[in-house]
């Protein structure tokens, strides 16, 4: 798998889990999709097997603590596209973009 895709498993030798990097977020975000992960529980993601063009099904809602209040990203994953929803609270929110490649800045 080349070093820098547009998603990737966490642990190559454990794909259950895949992230990304969200650039409304500037950070990674990551998905359940097999039911070895320990953050699956109950729920997983289905996942089209394409790290380049990934489809991730439903969609992915991230919610975490930031001072000023709780930030939200809700998207949908299709095709090696991030469709930001209206609830997300950052100013991507409605848009399309492309799933950048992995920053080469970021620890893997």
């Amino acid at each position: 798998m080349p070093k820098f895709v547009k998603a990737r498993p966490l642990d190559p030798e454990l794909d259950d889990m895949l992230k990304f990097w969200c650039p409304a977020c500037q950070e990674a975000h990551w998905v359940a999709v097999g039911p070895r992960s320990v953050w699956a529980k109950n729920l997983i993601w289905k996942f089209n097997g394409d790290y380049e063009k990934p489809t991730i099904n439903p969609s992915l809602r991230v919610c975490y603590p930031k001072p000023g209040g709780d930030k939200v990203c809700h998207s949908f994953i299709r095709d090696g596209k991030i469709q930001y929803l209206g609830d997300c609270t950052h100013a991507m929110a409605g848009k399309t973009v492309d799933i950048p490649d992995w920053p080469e800045d970021k620890d893997d």
